[in-house]
């Protein structure tokens, strides 16, 4: 059986509490054995981590110390997967470049707020995104930097900054560990929508090496 560690916590507005139960019961849907902590601690067990298959922060801002921070890079670098979504994991700890440097990307803003409704376009045939059309969502619109090494699969678009595309849903590798990332999921009600969700699901399945 496969293992996942949720850790949630972080800036309350985007209920990370909610959003790591709903990750996690899309994870034990998918015959994952799942542990869900609200603590950072829960990091600083080098070992334990390298016995897991998926780490999912769900952690947006705060900060993060060295023996916390150290040991999800040398247990996603030894091959252990890390997915995330929205800032749980893309805005998490912004003073750690070696965070960014691991997911791929850094949130920069969000034009607009929470209200806006824009398109997600699907830029890939890889199996996270298999069968799921173009779609819509109204949430916060994530406007990111992000490693041009990065494998896209999805993407949007902001007018008023041109018409290059911005990444949305991405996947990587760290060492030998599977990396995923999308930017959907602001709190509970978008996180939980059919679209966010699937890719979300797919997307930790891949890094758990179990799609």
């Amino acid at each position: 059986m496969k293992k996942a560690l949720i850790v949630w916590g972080g800036w309350e507005g985007h209920e990370p509490e909610p959003v790591a139960n709903i990750l996690g019961d899309a994870l034990l849907e998918e015959g994952f054995e799942v542990e869900i902590s609200n603590t950072l601690e829960a990091f600083e067990d080098e070992e334990k981590l390298k016995g897991l298959d998926l780490i999912v922060p769900e952690w947006t801002m705060g900060e993060i110390t060295a023996e916390q921070l150290n040991p999800v890079l040398a247990a996603v670098e030894s091959g252990v997967g890390i997915a995330g979504l929205h800032g749980g994991m893309g805005d998490a700890f912004r003073q750690s470049t070696q965070w960014q440097f691991m997911v791929g990307g850094q949130w920069v803003a969000h034009p607009g707020g929470a209200g806006v409704t824009y398109e997600v376009e699907i830029v890939s045939h890889h199996a996270i995104v298999d069968g799921i059309d173009d779609f819509e969502v109204t949430s916060e619109q994530y406007y990111m930097h992000v490693d041009p090494n990065n494998d896209v699969l999805a993407v949007t678009y902001f007018q008023e900054f041109g018409t290059a595309p911005v990444p949305v849903v991405w996947k990587r590798t760290w060492g030998q560990g599977r990396v995923f990332y999308s930017s959907l999921g602001h709190n509970a009600e978008v996180a939980a929508q059919e679209e966010p969700l699937e890719i979300m699901t797919r997307g930790m399945k891949w890094a758990a090496r179990d799609l």
